[in-house]
């Protein structure tokens, strides 16, 4: 299956306000593709729009060929929100059961994906507890391992890592480069800059417009300290 996404002069308003204008961006498999820029800017908006849960009000998005929306894309596409979406009243286990089930996952399958994704953010110990006793971290690490279930082709992880303690941050991140090196598209978005130089190419975007489109070596060399802060400033 190809599980490019190319976006093509995107754009999208809410109640007259422009929140991305005319953007133009390609995710290929084989790579970690960073959304980076501060809150407001779009990033989330244009995850939304890439699933299809959002039309873009001109432009289009194309993912594996098809234009989006379309549910049988969607059906390869892990979506991990910026705010938790999972279930208070049941347990960790029986969160990820659920949403396998939605996902059509089916008998030893899903419980051995069900056991990789716990093993996978850490949460075996804590899989019968209910999710409402989660802390803010455990429920987002609980997100990310919905989002892995179903082994899709596209990761699409708005701010994956924000209440993530540094170590536990580290394993995720080399997983989502063992994910890339199996030939997933990735895209994360993130507001910290030192999680985009974990990626092979960061779209920088502020006030809905993408400013920067590139490599993190080419990024780079355009600022005379190395600091991607730099494009922002000049932006």
């Amino acid at each position: 299956m190809n599980d490019s996404i190319e976006m093509i002069n995107v754009s999208k308003s809410f109640r007259g306000k422009n929140v991305l204008i005319n953007v133009s961006l390609t995710a290929r498999p084989g790579e970690i593709l960073c959304l980076l820029g501060p809150s407001g800017s779009g990033k989330t908006t244009l995850i939304r729009l890439i699933t299809g849960s959002l039309k873009p009000d001109s432009g289009e998005i194309m993912v594996g060929k098809k234009r989006m929306p379309d549910l049988s894309v969607s059906r390869n596409i892990g979506f991990m929100p910026q705010f938790d979406a999972v279930y208070n009243d049941l347990t960790g286990i029986e969160n990820l059961i659920f949403f396998g089930r939605l996902f059509r996952l089916q008998n030893q399958f899903l419980r051995n994906r069900v056991h990789e994704c716990l093993r996978l953010v850490d949460l075996l110990e804590d899989k019968n507890l209910l999710v409402g006793k989660y802390s803010g971290g455990m429920k987002k690490r609980l997100s990310l391992a919905i989002a892995l279930l179903h082994d899709p082709g596209i990761l699409l992880l708005d701010e994956p890592t924000v209440g993530i303690d540094p170590v536990l941050r580290k394993t995720i991140w080399a997983q989502f480069e063992s994910l890339r090196l199996a030939g997933k598209t990735i895209v994360v978005s993130t507001h910290v800059m030192d999680e985009a130089a974990r990626c092979q190419r960061a779209a920088l975007i502020y006030n809905g417009r993408l400013i920067e489109n590139d490599s993190l070596e080419n990024l780079t060399a355009k600022t005379k300290a190395g600091h991607l802060e730099e494009l922002f400033f000049k932006a």
